[in-house]
């Protein structure tokens, strides 16, 4: 068997300590064969070394440990203390020590034990434990040629490569990160005082300054850093026994395990990973009998994997299970009296699969020692964020589900961009920024679109929401606007600054009044008072000594309604759904047909807009279909089925660009795209009924924004098609 060198050096620097202690304690006990405690202690150092050795396949050396471990448990017993040969089982635990060190020698320089034969050691060994033989047979060793209480110099030589390790407190790491945080304070200052002075030779001072800080930094990193694997090598055990203990076959499959992580961070994320490995072998994995059944193999398969991207760790837990049903998530939600039946209805399918994160909220049938009590997913994705981490989900039906964890390297310092806004500055994750955009004259002032009053941007055909930074903070009273020169609103001279973001897979674009440069931060935690606000992660001192405030981003788009708070589901609100009573107050989204025929859909049918090329349009028989999120979107065209002598359908059109799609939900299970000509607004008002209608997929018709609207009816819209 070949052995990893990383797991033979790992155990060769244990090894060397472990022996150290032995022989220490040995010279003790020699002295005090009374002392229960320190037997004890011996034979748990013989036996971790025999099962280090197991773990290795390291058979001889397995062998020897086991031997010595054998003769100190005899030691136990009171008789064996009092017996004469107490000398001589001293001196061949240390031979024990002193062969050891020749085999870890031989390890390290060959990777292999040796081809020396200790099978007569071993028996003497074994002979020893028997106190009724005479001292002197039990001593009688061929290979020990040197005399009783003399080590061996050979065996005692230090290896080279262990004594290039060495442990070191964690506490004393802390200690150094944080004074390497105040340097990187310290560089910031002096390289943004160097830019203000026009010498040569401090300038040079400073980038030496700055390059070395930056090194020293990179270095102490890397020294906090752990393979995920210290984390991992529990797990086998865990899918072995949770899986015998409800009936299912579960094979484990892991790669990356030598993907490095802060010590911190591997020991916060070990709850989360077993948290979600449970609920996979519970809830994800099938039966033996039902995996058959279905075609499967009746041994699940669980994934774990662990990469570097960009900056951040990804880990996934991955089942090829049956898939979170959507539907049976939703409707165990509104049992639980956690949402509306006719909020869950609007629901999309990621705001569905982020259900299972709810406090309370579980599918179990009943409460078994795995899982029914619905804290288990909530504690995951508490954990995970207290480390300013991202977790996300996917999920097929009888294909599995997919866990994705998104964690930064280190807490301690960050990659931001800086941006001003209100006379201050603040910071941003680098790991929330897709891209930035500058516009100037008068496209700042087109590009900015108004839909229910929110402004909106169109970006490369996706209309992504606008949050103004100054509102959102009530920036704009600030006295500090006037103060700084480059604090000033770049909105007054016709320009617009907007980084784009995503939180929770869903991008946005937050317009500030400039924007800085990319620069790395201490992360210092806000006080007591400020924890709560939950536009803000933290704080940092600049180069200038004044204080930024860093903007947690998910909260900044939860505070702006961008996305949803989870703590918003709660709320058992009714949405207004249209219908035909008069008078009614309802939400619409507004459309235009091939013939500039206003159309609406009430909006809680609405699950996305989309932008499709023509091109992406496929058929299956007479039907048209869309390859979308992994499944297959069924196609109306509207005006092919309202407007059925017109030439051309707004799909066969070959000069029309972009086809904008409506996706409406049908049902629990399934959604349906419907192909329009441009999308007008959306409206929240009481309309007035003005009459009946009999065109087929029409429901009525109504006066919105005094004009005549003609209202869908998705499912006759669904059977006229």
């Amino acid at each position: 068997m070949t052995i990893d060198r990383e797991d033979l050096t790992a155990f060769l620097v244990e090894t060397k300590e472990t022996l150290s202690q032995i022989e220490t304690d040995l010279v003790i006990f020699e002295q005090n064969p009374e002392d229960l405690e320190l037997i004890n202690r011996l034979y748990r150092s013989f036996h971790t070394l025999k099962g280090n050795c197991a773990f290795l396949s390291l058979a001889k050396l397995e062998a020897i440990a086991h031997g010595g471990e054998n003769l100190l448990n005899t030691l136990r017993a009171p008789t064996a203390r009092e017996s004469s040969s107490i000398r001589e089982i001293i001196n061949i635990l240390l031979r024990v020590v002193d062969i050891i060190k020749q085999i870890t020698i031989a390890l390290e320089s060959t990777g292999a034990e040796g081809e020396e034969d200790y099978s007569e050691l071993i028996a003497a060994i074994d002979n020893l434990q028997d106190f009724d033989s005479s001292p002197s047979a039990t001593i009688a060793d061929p290979q020990a040629e040197t005399p009783p209480a003399q080590s061996n110099q050979e065996g005692t030589k230090t290896s080279g490569l262990t004594d290039n390790f060495m442990r070191v407190d964690v506490q004393r790491l802390d200690e150094l990160m944080n004074l390497v945080g105040e340097l990187v304070l310290c560089r910031n200052q002096i390289v943004q005082f160097s830019d203000l002075l026009n010498d040569s030779s401090f300038l040079e001072t400073a980038q030496r300054l700055d390059l070395i800080t930056t090194d020293l930094q990179e270095g102490l990193r890397k020294t906090r850093m752990q393979p995920i694997s210290t984390v991992w090598s529990k797990f086998p055990r865990v899918v072995r026994d949770l899986s015998l203990g409800v009936g299912k076959q579960v094979s484990l499959e892991l790669e990356g395990e030598d993907t490095e992580l802060d010590k911190t961070l591997i020991e916060t994320i070990s709850d989360p990973l077993t948290h979600l490995i449970r609920n996979c072998i519970d809830h994800g994995i099938e039966t033996p009998d039902l995996r058959q059944a279905i075609g499967k193999p009746p041994e699940g398969k669980l994934f774990l994997r662990a990469f570097h991207e960009s900056g951040y760790v990804k880990i996934q837990v991955a089942d090829d299970g049956a898939g979170i049903d959507l539907a049976a998530l939703k409707a165990r939600a509104i049992e639980l009296n956690l949402i509306a039946a006719d909020r869950a209805a609007a629901l999309s399918e990621q705001e569905t699969l982020n259900l299972i994160f709810h406090p309370g909220l579980s599918t179990a049938k009943q409460v078994t020692n795995l899982s029914g009590r619905g804290v288990g997913m909530d504690v995951v994705k508490t954990n995970i964020n207290k480390i300013e981490g991202n977790i996300n989900i996917s999920s097929q039906p009888n294909k599995g589900t997919v866990f994705t964890i998104e964690i930064p390297l280190s807490l301690a310092i960050a990659r931001t961009l800086l941006v001003t806004s209100g006379g201050d500055r603040y910071a941003i994750p680098q790991m929330n920024l897709l891209e930035l955009i500058r516009l100037e004259g008068e496209q700042a002032v087109k590009s900015v679109e108004m839909i229910h009053g929110s402004p909106v941007y169109r970006l490369r055909g996706q209309l992504i929401p606008l949050i103004y930074l100054n509102e959102q903070l009530q920036l704009d009273q600030n006295p500090n606007r006037a103060k700084f020169k480059d604090c000033s609103d770049d909105r007054r001279d016709g320009t617009l600054n907007i980084v784009v973001l995503q939180a929770r897979d869903y991008p946005f674009g937050l317009v500030v009044d400039a924007i800085n440069d990319i620069r790395e931060i201490v992360v210092k935690p806000l006080g007591k008072q400020l924890k709560q606000i939950s536009c803000f992660a933290g704080a940092t001192i600049m180069g200038d000594g004044r204080v930024a405030l860093i903007l947690d981003i998910q909260g900044l788009a939860e505070k702006a309604h961008v996305i949803s708070d989870d703590k918003e589901i709660d709320l058992n609100t009714e949405s207004n759904i249209a219908g035909k009573t008069n008078d009614e107050e309802c939400q619409m989204l507004l459309l235009q047909g091939l013939d500039n025929r206003r159309m609406g859909i009430a909006l809680s049918r609405v699950a996305r807009l989309e932008n499709f090329s023509p091109q992406a349009i496929e058929r299956i028989g007479q039907k048209k279909v869309l390859q979308y999120r992994d499944r297959l979107l069924d196609l109306i065209d509207l005006s092919a089925i309202l407007n059925p002598e017109s030439v051309n359908s707004i799909s066969d059109s070959t000069n029309q660009g972009l086809l904008q799609v409506v996706v409406v939900n049908l049902d629990r299970e399934r959604n349906v795209g419907i192909i329009v000509e441009n999308i007008i607004d959306i409206v929240d008002q009481r309309i007035t009924v003005k009459s009946d209608t009999d065109r087929a997929g029409i429901e009525y018709a109504a006066v919105i924004q005094g004009k005549v609207t003609e209202i869908i009816d998705i499912e006759a819209l669904i059977a006229a098609a």
